[in-house]
């Protein structure tokens, strides 16, 4: 006796669809490695939503599944061509990058431990006072509004990384390397 007419045929119907969405993610990828941009719009298109719950799902934070989706995007765009279709399945690899940098920032969001005492008491305005009066530098430090100058401060002369800023001034990662980038440009700026 065979099973029920209508279910065999939904359950072959979800395989065949499942088979053709699997294929051409695969050949979507495929156009990546050849630099075709509306193919990674297309993944975008179809994935970045699954892709943010599975961000979310990690981090508890929705900036931070944003920003995680957003990296693998660009990493997928940039890796599109070690993608073998021989080692596993597309989708399977398009999860693996956004899973793999939501745990990268899980790990540096988390990396700075609050009660370590020696990097509370770190001031970006003591590490300024010992500069010269008359340095550029310092000058073109003090032009910078404060939480962007800290942040400049902390990771180059006390060589803090992104995640430990981020932890210590409880703001997104994406907005520390915002920060950072925008700080450095107005100093080569300053400083040209």
């Amino acid at each position: 006796m065979s099973g029920n007419p209508v279910s065999d045929t939904t359950k072959s119907d979800d395989v065949g669809f499942e088979a053709a969405r699997e294929a051409q993610l695969a050949a979507a990828l495929a156009r990546c490695a050849a630099g075709d941009r509306a193919a990674l719009q297309m993944i975008y298109a179809s994935e970045a939503p699954k892709m943010i719950g599975v961000a979310r799902r990690i981090l508890f934070r929705s900036d931070l599944a944003e920003e995680a989706v957003h990296d693998a995007f660009v990493r997928i765009w940039r890796s599109a061509a070690s993608f073998d279709p021989h080692r596993g399945s597309a989708r399977g690899w398009l999860y693996a990058v956004v899973r793999n940098r939501a745990l990268s920032i899980h790990r540096n969001e988390h990396r700075y431990d609050a009660s370590d005492e020696s990097a509370l008491d770190i001031d970006s305005d003591a590490t300024m006072t010992q500069m010269p009066e008359t340095s550029a530098l310092r000058r073109c430090l003090e032009r910078i509004d404060r939480p962007r100058r800290d942040v400049v401060v902390l990771a180059y002369v006390h060589g803090m990384s992104h995640g430990e800023l981020a932890g210590r001034l409880k703001v997104p990662l994406g907005t520390v390397k915002s920060w950072v980038r925008r700080s450095l440009f107005s100093l080569q700026e300053c400083m040209g």
